[in-house]
């Protein structure tokens, strides 16, 4: 089809893969604009099909004149994303590099498009390639072993078996840093600002949203509820959320506040840690195990001695507060004098640091070898995978049906099927493909 629409806009028959330069005809063979024409014959296309690419002057008017007179030609308006589609149906692109190219399109940072690209040539999945291959082969060897169960070697004894295992769970911890860094690089950040009482966590919402958002007065227990704010930092989308000051109370309403607040850590990526530089007092706080925190110290213009020391707390008020943080929050034992970051909300002290340490929680600034754009559906299957591997090893190691062990690792290998499109329902690649752009 895209041959004969070729000749009859141009009126020629066009050579493949040149581009010509002539006029596109309408019914009476007059020209309605004058550019370039490329025809791409299957299966040295986009999307492994015959495609003709017409190169025409701006202007709506002129543009939609070309779009009528191909349409009379016998072609049709493409769906969202039917382009990128057929190229996944064609095995030009797989699911994986398919989505990325509508994350490219989307990347709100330099960083974001760097992880996209690298994603859409590949390299996440050869990634998964790679664990995918470690897989079926300790699934052959395990399956094998089973097979011979009866001979006098005992082929599940072999400490390689065991260590190809472990090697593929280590594998799984790597991928999965990786792809959790994309997706934050595409979906940004999720920040939770946690503390006592008054120690300037509104302020800080407000400071870093440019906006009046939350209520700021001397009077503790001012904010009652979770309050959602959206940041963009260098084109990266952070959320920011403030919360009621952690403290036992009575009032019902600020109890409830609270509750919140300790709910939005739970699901939150990060939180800062926010004390005041005169008291230092840190919130009664427990912390998911795999959240990483920040200690923020606020109001650091009141306690700074030396003029030249614009962004450090004293040392003696360093110390002090590492060894609190040390004693009181165990996620916090191997804390350093670099991971405390000191502001002053009230004089912009600090705050620049701060703002890039936001971005280095994303990625932004960091030179992750090999980072690849990723969604969350990526890491539910990556997680999925991960689990079931850990399973099979557990197994492995406890000698405990060992014969499941085997299936434990098929249904990692389906997960990251599901991640690439080998195995994948057509509701969601519906799901996927009817959320790219027009013309892609």
């Amino acid at each position: 089809m895209a041959t004969e629409i070729a000749a009859t806009l141009t009126g020629q028959s066009l050579d493949t893969r040149h581009a010509h330069y002539l006029p596109f005809l309408d019914q009476q063979q007059q020209a309605l604009d004058v550019g370039i024409a490329l025809l791409f014959k299957a299966p040295n296309s986009y999307t492994g099909e015959d495609v003709l690419e017409l190169q025409g002057h701006g202007g709506a008017v002129v543009l939609d004149m070309v779009l009528s007179r191909v349409l009379e030609c016998g072609a049709r308006m493409a769906r969202p994303g039917e382009f990128t589609e057929r190229a996944f149906l064609n095995d030009k692109l797989d699911l994986a590099q398919a989505e990325a190219v509508s994350d490219l399109i989307e990347s709100s940072s330099n960083s974001a498009a760097l992880a996209a690209v690298r994603s859409m040539s590949g390299e996440f999945s050869r990634s998964i390639a790679n664990v995918q291959l470690e897989l079926t082969a300790l699934r052959a060897w395990l399956e094998a072993a089973l097979d011979f169960s009866e001979e006098e070697i005992d082929f599940l004894a072999d400490p390689q078996l065991k260590k190809r295992a472990e090697s593929i769970v280590q594998q799984f911890e790597s991928l999965i840093a990786r792809a959790h860094q994309g997706q934050r690089l595409r979906e940004g950040l999720t920040v939770v600002i946690a503390g006592v009482t008054n120690v300037g966590k509104s302020s800080l919402l407000n400071a870093l949203s440019g906006e009046d958002s939350a209520i700021v007065t001397d009077i503790e227990g001012t904010t009652r509820d979770v309050l959602h704010e959206q940041i963009t930092l260098d084109g990266v989308p952070i959320h920011i959320i403030d919360t009621a000051g952690l403290r036992e109370t009575q009032d019902v309403v600020e109890r409830e506040g609270i509750s919140r607040a300790r709910r939005a850590i739970d699901s939150a990526d990060h939180v800062l840690v926010l004390v005041d530089a005169e008291r230092l007092t840190l919130p009664s706080l427990s912390l998911p195990e795999n959240l990483s925190a920040t200690l923020v110290v606020n109001k650091v213009d009141l306690v700074q001695t030396h003029p030249n020391a614009v962004n450090a707390l004293p040392v003696d008020l360093q110390q002090q507060l590492l060894n609190q943080a040390s004693s009181q929050l165990a996620q916090f034992k191997q804390l350093k004098k670099e991971d405390v970051i000191s502001v002053s909300v009230k004089t912009g002290q600090g705050m620049s640091d701060l703002r890039q340490h936001l971005l280095s929680l994303v990625g932004h600034d960091a030179q992750l070898e090999g980072a690849f754009i990723a969604r969350r559906r990526h890491l539910d299957a990556l997680n999925s995978a991960r689990l079931a591997s850990t399973a099979a090893l557990e197994r492995l190691h406890s000698s405990d049906m060992p014969e499941l062990a085997a299936e434990e690792l098929r249904q990692a290998q389906l997960a990251l099927d599901s991640v690439t499109g080998r195995f994948d329902s057509e509701d969601l690649l519906g799901e996927i493909f009817g959320s790219f752009c027009i013309g892609k």
